[in-house]
């Protein structure tokens, strides 16, 4: 699996929720877009950081490295 991928597991983790539609509604509600899989929702860590609008110095989108995530 890519490591830029964050599973429901992960997403669990850095939520606090442990129910998959709580998952899901915290991160949409905070402009971050998610799949729905058949193990539950999942993003990466760019679909975050973009929401959180993380850009570089530029101005352009930044290429995030995993210690940018949240």
């Amino acid at each position: 699996m890519h490591s830029s991928i964050l599973s429901c597991d992960d997403l669990k983790a850095i939520t606090g929720y442990q129910r998959a539609g709580d998952v899901s509604r915290c991160l949409r509600d905070q402009g971050v877009h998610v799949f729905e899989g058949r193990h539950g929702p999942w993003t990466t860590i760019e679909l975050i950081n973009q929401a959180g609008g993380l850009v570089s110095g530029d101005g352009e989108k930044a290429s995030p490295s995993p210690e940018d995530i949240l």
